[in-house]
This record gives C-alpha cells, structure tokens and sequence, in this order.
C-alpha cells in the first residue's frame, strides 16, 4: 500500500481577531469539505467527511496559558477507483 505523507506547519505571532479569522476559515472549511493550509513555503489540501475525532486540551502554567483543538479522520479509501485480481 503506498503512503503519501505530506504535512504542513505555521508559526507566527497573530493579535486575538487575527486568530478567530483564521479560526472561522477553518469552520468554514470543515461545512464545505475542503481544508486548504498555505503560506509562502508549503500547502496542503483535505478533504474531511464523515466522522472525525476532536480532542480540546487546556493548560496553565504559571503566566502561560494555552489550549489545542485536535480534529482527525480516516480517508475513505474505497473511493480510489482500484481493482484487486486474485488468480
């Protein structure tokens, strides 16, 4: 079975409205189907259905605080159009 690993990463430094436009795109995103990251090195493109994973964790830790939102799902792969023969 081929693998096609691709993965992107963003890190910056953004002011509280900037953070919820980004947050809205990705809502936005998950409604119509298509998630598209990029910035001006890498892009990656999902296509997310069905039932997904969500994992929200929070912390505090002195003067920081933090929280991650974590959505996965598996690939359909019985879309991709490929015939298995057994002789």
């Amino acid at each position: 079975m081929k693998q096609n690993k691709q993965s992107f990463q963003h890190e910056s430094l953004q002011d509280s409205k900037s953070i919820e436009k980004i947050l809205s795109a990705v809502t936005s995103g998950l409604a119509k189907g298509k998630l598209q990251f990029s910035d001006e090195e890498d892009e990656i493109i999902f296509h997310p259905e069905g039932l997904m994973k969500l994992k929200i964790s929070a912390a505090q830790d002195d003067n920081q605080q933090r929280f991650n939102i974590k959505v996965s799902w598996q690939r359909d792969n019985n879309k991709i159009n490929k015939t298995l023969k057994v002789n």
